[in-house]
């Protein structure tokens, strides 16, 4: 996914392959079962070219990490515990992050200032 971000552009199982060589012993049928599983899992698209695909992304990089949290903190018996303890982890920049994403959602969100949260 990485490449497939940093391209951004639709790319082949071969580019991705050349590009990987470049650190490391790695089989052509391992980046395309990858490929394969990222798109069966909704992560990449695809279109025939040839006898074989390009692949792009269907979110950006901010998305997926999104859905990766929201998953994970879904998962948990005890969200609050969850988060309380995931925050805790973060470094000082990474709660002024927070803070400020805290801000944009609730200056689109009219319901966020009377705590009702839109609902």
């Amino acid at each position: 996914m990485t490449r497939v971000w940093e391209w951004n552009r639709p790319v082949t199982v071969r580019e991705v392959l050349e590009d990987l060589r470049r650190d490391r012993t790695i089989a052509y049928t391992t980046v395309m079962t990858v490929m394969d599983n990222l798109h069966q899992k909704g992560w990449l698209r695809r279109e025939a070219e040839g006898r074989a695909y390009r692949y792009e992304a269907v979110s950006t990089r901010a998305a997926y990490s999104a859905a990766l949290m929201n998953e994970a903190w879904s998962a948990s018996d005890n969200p609050a515990a969850a988060l309380v303890a995931f925050f805790g982890m973060m470094s000082p920049e990474q709660r002024e992050a927070l803070r400020d994403a805290m801000r944009v959602v609730q200056s689109t969100d009219p319901g966020a200032s009377d705590g009702s949260n839109g609902r």
